[in-house]
């Protein structure tokens, strides 16, 4: 098979990475004793890993993470981001160097959808092509579909790359910086995609005969063969059809050969023929000329090998994937993180999110050496992630179900609209502050039942992880939390019948094994711990696991009704206390974070709220007096009330001042950026507008030395009498360019005109609900404030609101091209073209060339619509001109009705039809 000289540039196979280069290199070089100890070494840990995703896969389902990546999922773009999405496997930076390298990702995503509202990133023409790529491997041979398929990811991929590139030359080149390094280093397949389109017609999914010479020659002779064969089954059939052996000539094909049809009577008009297939009424028998057998044979032949010549091309370019398979697959796996920064970065707009900082040990160091009350976790005004995405989900319009498709949130070509930042303002979720001091590594939090400590304590899990994910967080100003290698929990219950485990025995067993795994930079969430026992016992293991954990985790966060548990701050610094507040006039929790205080159960006031006896509430409280002989819960009560209500006042004044801060900052910053950026917005529109002007000047001048080139030309072979013609010619063309580079009219018409506009039947109009289309008036109504437009072939009836009139230049087109055409018809006059007409005086109406300009096409309209149009047509043609009206044959009621009026109308000298072949188009000539 000789194949095209650029089909034969094929490229060369991908080679290893280096990273495969170099596990294979030390692989190689390592010795058998080494190999022994790393797998003994692996063994050993081995446990302590499965351990570790065990636990981190049961921490995500408690803290309810997979249904956070749920809320994300709408906002991808690819199958294959909403597919990670939906299974909650988003990357999850395993460093802190990577989560931070994510959250910089979705912070250029951010600028990217402000820089893209115009023209939106299309993320969605992304195709999903990994089966083929294993079908490709695999040895299977690619259709031509699969093909296009790639060709048109590869094609997509690099768009998206010189978009996102574009962008970053016309803005900051650091924003941009994060979202295109994702796709650095990536090998876009150019020359590949240039083969399959070279080799494939994607739009009609067929293989090219450019693809290979032989290709080429079997289907040139192909063709040759078939017009041989197929003349002379005309010439068979319509010689039985003379003869009576048939009702009409009919060719046909029957077990892959061409054949006639005759009646079963006249079978022998065929001497020698082959019967091929038999009707079912057995009247017809579908026979092959003897004289066609050899041309048939040569067909299906040459059918075979152009199959066998195809098969070689695909096989070929199925071979140039496989051998990229790599490189394609990781060229995939980029534009994922792609799409996954747009879709973090749309989650962002959605919950007005911030950008975390992630903190290190190091930077916690100076931050406690620079000042006493320093916090290494610092997050205000917190929401619950997936409390505001539920309230959001069903205040707005942004989730319509929970199943949604990849573009949900796309336009209609699937193209990726910014997400504007919700607006919805609401006290719910509750927000709380997470404020917790350098050198804290115990936190504990006391509090009611309900008061929203199990809730507060998942929050903060839920910071954690969106931070390592990437994701920006619904808090207030720029939140400041640690970089947590793990996050562990122990929330709800961990009875299991299955395994004999009561409540407590399944809380202890959860805990051991977290205290197993747990690191330095380990976060640790335990709920009600040492509960399910007795008191005593319960807080005697608490206090000792809180000491184990207090010197081997960075942080462990702890929810109790032990009140001892939090004398434990007394003690040792590194413990700190919390409450959950508790209303007394309400009897109601306000979900608020009280740091370092002590918090009440107060189980007694909850239980009388609820419509406890009071009869057991007094003798509860008698056993409560007696069993802590200060009798300070009463002056407790008061001095914490009092205490809470200045706090709620100086908050309070403090918000305020605060409110009123930010927004005189964010004036001065508005006005202050305004004023630097003005003289170099005028300066970039002062250059953009002269490159535009320059650009057109440059267009108009190669133009017009174009038509003064082939003037000269023509004028070399030209004679006397054809000169004055050239020249006219050559001077229209140049007209037509100048007036095409002249700025157009603006639009001239005011508000005050079109409300005064009253269109007529037969003008054009522009229509305001059609993107400002050429429509034209069919009828006004003087009843109403509605006219008849028809558009194309769609007629339809909207408000004299709604139309505008066209503008001078438009208006005047009609009244142009009838004046182009008198001067055609005077010219004509003058030049001798037709003797016969010249010298009979009768009047000449160009050559009869149907063109898209001089035929109105009636096929498919009722008659009512045909008489407009045909009308309007007749109407616009200019003096001495022709016009086809295509009627088609059909029922010949619109042919019927065409040719009444051409008839009766006074501007139609005559009319006949096109050819004697062809009784669908009749030719009019217009005076």
């Amino acid at each position: 098979m000789q194949l095209s000289t650029y089909f034969l540039s094929l490229q060369n196979p991908p080679s290893l990475s280096y990273r495969h280069r170099l596990c294979h290199h030390s692989l190689s070089k390592r010795p058998f004793r080494h190999k022994l100890i790393c797998s003994l070494a692996n063994s050993a840990d081995q446990r302590s890993s499965e351990l570790v995703t065990t636990l981190q896969s049961e921490t995500l389902k408690t803290l309810e993470w997979p249904s956070l990546c749920n809320y994300l999922s709408p906002f991808t773009s690819t199958s294959m981001a909403f597919s990670l999405t939906k299974a909650a496997a988003i990357p999850v930076g395993q460093s802190r160097e990577e989560s931070q390298k994510l959250l910089d990702q979705t912070t250029s995503a951010l600028h990217s959808l402000e820089a893209l509202k115009s023209e939106p990133l299309d993320l969605s023409v992304i195709e999903d092509v990994s089966e083929i790529l294993h079908s490709a491997a695999s040895g299977q041979v690619l259709t031509v579909r699969e093909l296009c398929r790639v060709r048109r990811m590869l094609g997509a991929a690099r768009a998206v790359s010189e978009k996102l590139a574009a962008i970053a030359e016309g803005g900051s080149l650091e924003r941009y910086t994060p979202l295109l390094e994702i796709l650095q280093g990536c090998n876009f397949q150019l020359e590949l995609e240039r083969k399959i389109g070279f080799c494939i017609d994607c739009s009609l999914s067929t293989i090219l005969g450019r693809a290979s010479e032989e290709l080429e020659l079997i289907r040139e002779e192909r063709k040759r063969n078939m017009e041989n064969l197929d003349s002379l089954l005309k010439e068979v059939s319509v010689s039985i059809f003379q003869a009576g052996g048939i009702d009409k000539p009919l060719i046909t094909k029957r077990r892959s050969r061409m054949c006639v049809g005759v009646k079963a009577t006249h079978k022998y008009l065929l001497p020698g023929g082959v019967v091929l297939n038999v009707s079912s009424s057995g009247a017809t028998y579908f026979m092959e000329p003897k004289e066609a057998v050899e041309l048939n044979n040569m067909e299906v032949k040459l059918s075979n090998s152009e199959k066998a010549e195809e098969m070689a091309i695909l096989s070929l370019l199925t071979s140039e994937i496989a051998e990229s398979e790599a490189e394609i697959k990781y060229l995939l796996d980029r534009l994922i993180e792609v799409d996954l920064a747009f879709a973090r970065a749309a989650y962002a707009q959605w919950v007005n999110g911030v950008c975390p900082i992630l903190s290190s040990k190091e930077s916690e160091m100076l931050i406690s050496n620079g000042t006493d009350n320093a916090l290494s976790i610092d997050i205000e005004g917190m929401q619950h992630p997936l409390l505001l995405g539920s309230f959001l989900s069903n205040s707005t319009d942004f989730f319509t179900s929970n199943s949604m498709g990849p573009s949900v949130l796309g336009n209609k070509s699937g193209e990726m609209t910014p997400i504007k930042s919700s607006k919805v303002v609401s006290n719910f979720p509750i927000p709380i502050d997470i404020k917790v001091q350098c050198g804290t590594r115990v936190v504990i939090i006391s509090g009611p039942n309900t008061g929203g400590k199990t809730a507060s304590m998942k929050t903060l899990g839920l910071a954690s992880i969106m931070s390592k994910a990437g994701m920006y967080l619904p808090a207030k100003k720029q939140p400041r939390l640690p970089w947590f290698d793990l996050v562990l929990a122990d929330i709800g219950d961990s009875q299991s019948l299955e395994q004999s485990l009561s409540t407590f025995s399944g809380h202890i067993s959860q805990i051991c094994e977290i205290l197993e795994v747990a690191s330095k930079e380990s976060l640790v969430l335990i709920d009600e711990i040492g509960s399910g026992t007795d008191p005593s016992e319960g807080v005697a293991l608490s206090t000792s696991i809180l000491q184990y954990l207090k010197n081997r985790v960075n942080l462990a966060f702890v929810t109790t009704h032990y009140a001892d548990l939090s004398r434990l701050k007394e003690m040792d610094p590194q413990y700190e206390n919390a409450a959950m507040e508790f209303s007394l006039e309400t009897l109601q929790p306000t979900y608020q974070i009280l740091w370092g205080r002590t918090g009440d159960s107060n189980a007694l006031t909850i239980a009388k709220s609820i419509g406890f006896d009071g009869n057991i509430i007094e003798r509860a409280k008698m056993w409560v007096e007696s069993l802590m002989p200060e009798k300070q819960q009463e002056r407790k009560g008061v001095l914490q009330q009092s205490l809470m209500e200045e706090r709620n006042r100086l908050e309070a004044q403090f918000k305020r001042a605060e409110s009123l801060h930010a927004e005189i900052m964010k004036l001065y910053h508005e006005v202050r950026s305004e004023a630097e950026n003005l003289e170099e917005r005028e300066r970039a529109l002062r250059v953009k507008e002269t490159q535009k002007v320059e650009q057109e000047l440059n267009a108009a001048k190669s133009q017009i030395e174009t038509v003064v080139q082939e003037f000269e030309n023509q004028l070399q072979t030209a004679n006397s009498e054809e000169f004055n013609t050239l020249v006219k010619k050559s001077e229209s063309a140049i007209n037509s360019i100048l007036k095409a580079h002249q700025p157009g009219d603006s639009f001239s018409f005011t508000e005050t005109d079109t409300s005064s506009y009253q269109p007529v039947s037969g003008e054009q109009v522009h229509l305001k609900g059609l993107g400002n289309k050429l429509a034209t008036v069919v009828a006004a109504s003087e009843d109403d404030d509605t006219v008849l437009v028809q558009y194309g072939k769609i007629r339809v009836r909207v408000e004299k609101s709604n139309v505008r009139p066209i503008s001078s230049s438009q208006r005047n087109n009609a009244i142009i091209s009838r004046q182009s055409f008198e001067r055609q018809g005077e010219q004509s006059r003058e030049v001798p073209s037709n003797s016969d007409a010249t010298e009979t005086g009768a009047i000449t109406y160009g050559p009869l060339i149907q063109t898209s300009k001089n035929t109105v096409d009636l096929r498919g309209m009722r008659v009512e619509e045909a008489e407009i149009q045909l009308d309007m047509a007749i109407a616009a043609r200019g003096s001495n001109s022709v016009l086809f009206i295509v009627h088609g044959m059909g029922t010949g009621v619109i042919k019927e009705r065409a040719l009444e009026m051409l008839r009766n109308h006074p501007r139609v000298m005559k009319y006949e039809q096109e050819n004697p072949l062809n009784y669908g188009c009749t030719v009019a000539y217009i005076k």
